[in-house]
């Protein structure tokens, strides 16, 4: 992991301090600011491998930046705070997040699903082999999806989704096979619309008309299909 870059967003500069501290022990390049501007024009800078986002910040609200660093990059993200209502962990994965720690927590906890969501990302791209279904090609190698050969930026989440449904190509997925194999135990609940919203962000990019998907087919009540391109 030494090579592994982190960006912090984290308006308390005492926690910044120590965790900055704590990461740089562990063989981390380690990056820290205290507001969400500074952090989206760093993001764009540095291209960290994972950034840890603190929900309350002085100039913009943490779902705010999330949803504004998801329009600029895939890179994982885990929401620190201090909030820990169900509606605000399902805003957040809503958002983008791909984890969420509640404070106050333990540095071991938290060090633990950094190099989870790291390790995901590195065995995601090492084990599988290119996908040609058409007009969808899919380079897990560089975590890369292109349609009628263009390439499209997708967040980490939408990528893991085009992916899992291309792989069953033809078969319908439940939605909670869908979840439990994206979200991978974590706080998804049944009434959660994370599913959904990142299907329509999905269809958005790769769909030649979002309102009358031909990639990404709905089962009502079940879940959805993936049908390749001619």
């Amino acid at each position: 992991m030494e090579d592994k870059v982190i960006l912090i967003v984290e308006d308390d500069s005492d926690i910044l301090t120590v965790l900055k501290d704590q990461l740089i022990l562990d063989g981390f390049a380690v990056f820290g600011v205290l507001q969400g501007e500074e952090g989206l024009k760093l993001i764009q800078k540095i291209r960290p491998h994972l950034l840890i986002l603190d929900l309350n910040l002085p100039d913009m609200d943490g779902i705010r930046l999330c949803k504004r660093v998801r329009e600029i990059s895939d890179v994982p993200v885990i929401m620190l705070t201090v909030r820990d209502a169900i509606s605000d962990k399902l805003r957040g994965f809503e958002a983008g997040a791909d984890d969420y720690v509640t404070k106050p927590f333990e540095y071991l906890e938290l060090a633990a699903r950094i190099r989870a969501c790291l390790r995901g990302r590195s065995e995601g791209r090492s084990l599988k082999k290119i996908l040609d279904m058409g007009r969808i090609r899919i380079i897990p190698s560089k975590r890369e999806v292109y349609v009628d050969g263009d390439l499209i930026r997708l967040t980490a989440k939408e990528y893991e989704l085009l992916d899992l449904l291309a792989r069953h190509a033809g078969k319908v997925l439940s939605r909670d096979f869908i979840k439990t194999q994206i979200w991978k135990g974590k706080e998804i609940y049944p009434w959660s619309r994370a599913l959904d919203v990142h299907i329509q962000r999905l269809r958005r990019k790769i769909e030649p008309d979002p309102e009358n998907p031909r990639f990404i087919i709905t089962h009502s009540g079940v879940g959805y299909r993936f049908e390749p391109g001619e």
